[in-house]
This record gives C-alpha cells, structure tokens and sequence, in this order.
C-alpha cells in the first residue's frame, strides 16, 4: 500500500510540474567510434558536457575504438550501435558486403592521413612515393597509398613495412614515410620530440596529392533511419552543437579528453590541445569554405570520392543517392537558432 501511495504522489508531483522528469524520459543511444577516446571527438565531448544531448532527450553512450576494437560498420550491424563513425573506403566495403547503412553527416571533409617523411628523402608529393619503403599500418592506409599512386597515373612500386602507431620507427630509419594522421603523430613530433614541421620533418596529407576522402562520417542503418529519424535528428543536433562549442576554445575539450573520456589513456595535453587547433581547418570544405559544420557535400562524394574508390581498385561503386541523406542535416539545422 505504501509503495502504491508513493507511486501515486511521484505521478501527481510530476503533472503539477507539467513534464516527466528528463532522466525518466531520456532515450538511449549508442556511438560506435573509430577510434580511442581523444579530442577527434571532441563535438561528442563537449556535447555531453554542456548537456546538448541531454537536451535533446538523449542517453548517450560512447563506444571506444582502437586497433582491439571492432570498426564501426561490424558494430553498427550487430545492433550493438545505433550511430557509427567511420572512414570512406571500409564504409563502402561495408556496403558492398551487403549491410544497409546510409550515411547522415561527415565530420571531416579535409582527411588528416598522410605520410611523415625526413629532410634525406622528403615525400612531398605523390611522384615521391614512387619507389620508397612506407611504413604503414594495415590495408587502410596501403588502399590510400595505392590509391593515391593510380589518381596521379603512377605504377604503384613503393614497399610495404609493417609498422604501429607511433613514428619512432621512421626516425629510427626503417623506412623512408611513414603514414600518419596530421592531427597525431605529426603532433606528437612537435610537442615530444621539438621538431619543427617543414625543417626536421614534414607531413604530406593524401588529400593534398589528389585522394580525396571524409574521415569520422556518421552512418545508421537504413532501417533505424526510418524508424527514427527523429532521434537521428536530435542526436546530430546535439553533436553539431558540440562542434560549435568546441571551435570556442580548443583547450576546454582538451582537457575533457585528457582529463575525464580519456582519462585511463595517458593523453598529452599539448598534443590533444594542438591537434585540436588543427583540425578546424578539416572541417571545413576547401572548395564550399562557407558550407555549414557535419554537412555532407554531394559535389565531393559524388566526384573525388568516388573516383578514389575506382582508383583503389573496387569494383562496385555504390549509387550516392542511396547511402547518403542529404536532407538530416538540413532538419539539423532548421532546429539550431543562432
């Protein structure tokens, strides 16, 4: 009788004050990442911590990625996500493996691969590539660099050394490049090692050779999509928020990186910080500079993109209208003010 007479008061207090309680009503969701907890995240980070999500009606819940994780696109399949964060090429072999995924925004349009090399055989172009021993960690970025090779009408003869995610091999000679993010390891020279970016070192992005790919594009299933687009909706809202907050400032979701999402990591703060300042320019669309955060951009997926897939060697060139909505973002944004 108590507990009844408790249930009763807790549903009268709630009328009196007009809604459910936020946490009572707060829909669960799950985002797969490519990666570890850093600051490549960081519209997802400032987004919880200034409580966009929750805003938005939305229990948000991160699944980090990494070298023992598993991608995105075999997450997002097994129901175990409802969002995923993943990259050009294993997005479309995803698709062409016969999963239904659409992608609904793209973080960044500008991807920071690339290859470090050092100053006694610079790689500054993709000609440069001809003939070298590339230290590279997987199929991924041996796709990008043979890719890379066939869009410039070059043989692909370079060699392949396995390698992990730190550069020290390079410097230790193994190797003549040595691919690398723009955002990380180049960083990481800079700040650990105080090498200078043009003069000890330098960083060539295959985006700037020719091969053009989105990085952290966000996909769901086509039938979660439709069932909830809603909530789709509101979860892009919520990151896009996130975004935008975070080009404030790029200390502060640093710092969350750092400090709290990443916390069991052993995240530097310079690097975090840094890679941070550096990817606001990859977010921005070099040939739409005006075209709003997380929006994808047709023109690009439709032309460079998908010459990159041809130049890799695929087969199966997947029908752009129907693994992109072009119209999420734009309801995204309809909702935002300001």
């Amino acid at each position: 009788m108590q507990r009844r007479q408790f249930l009763q008061a807790t549903a009268v207090a709630a009328m009196a004050g007009g809604a459910v309680p936020a946490w009572a009503q707060a829909k669960p969701v799950r985002a797969a990442l490519g990666w570890i907890n850093n600051v490549e995240y960081a519209g997802i980070w400032m987004g919880l911590e200034n409580g966009y999500f929750k805003e938005e009606g939305l229990d948000l819940k991160t699944l980090p990625g990494g070298p023992n994780a598993p991608p995105p696109p075999v997450t997002v399949a097994a129901g175990g996500a409802e969002f995923g964060f993943g990259s050009w090429l294993p997005f479309v072999d995803a698709v062409n493996r016969g999963n239904d995924f659409v992608l609904v925004a793209g973080t960044f349009p500008v991807s920071p691969l690339g290859i470090l090399s050092l100053p006694g055989k610079p790689i500054l172009k993709a000609s440069d590539i001809v003939g070298k021993k590339i230290l590279a960690q997987g199929p991924n970025e041996r796709t990008a660099i043979d890719a890379t090779l066939a869009l410039n009408n070059l043989p692909k003869q370079w060699e392949f050394v396995p390698a992990g995610f730190s550069p020290e091999p390079l410097l230790a000679k193994a190797g003549d490049g040595y691919t690398a993010f723009g955002t990380n390891q180049a960083v990481t020279l800079e700040v650990k090692m105080n090498m200078v970016r043009g003069k000890d070192f330098f960083f060539t992005s295959f985006d700037s050779m020719g091969y053009r790919a989105y990085t952290n594009l966000v996909f769901v299933t086509r039938a979660y999509l439709q069932a909830e687009r809603a909530t789709v909706v509101k979860f892009l809202r919520a990151l896009t928020r996130g975004w935008i907050a975070n080009q404030k400032d790029p200390a502060v979701a640093a710092k969350l990186a750092v400090e709290k999402y990443g916390a069991d990591l052993g995240l530097d703060l310079r690097q975090q910080t840094r890679q941070n300042e550096l990817q606001y320019a990859m977010m921005k669309n070099p040939a739409k500079p005006d075209q709003k955060l997380l929006v994808l951009d047709r023109d690009s997926i439709a032309g460079p993109m998908l010459e990159a897939v041809r130049a890799s060697g695929r087969e199966k060139i997947p029908d752009v209208d129907k693994i992109c909505d072009f119209a999420v973002m734009q309801d995204v944004y309809a909702g935002i003010k300001g």
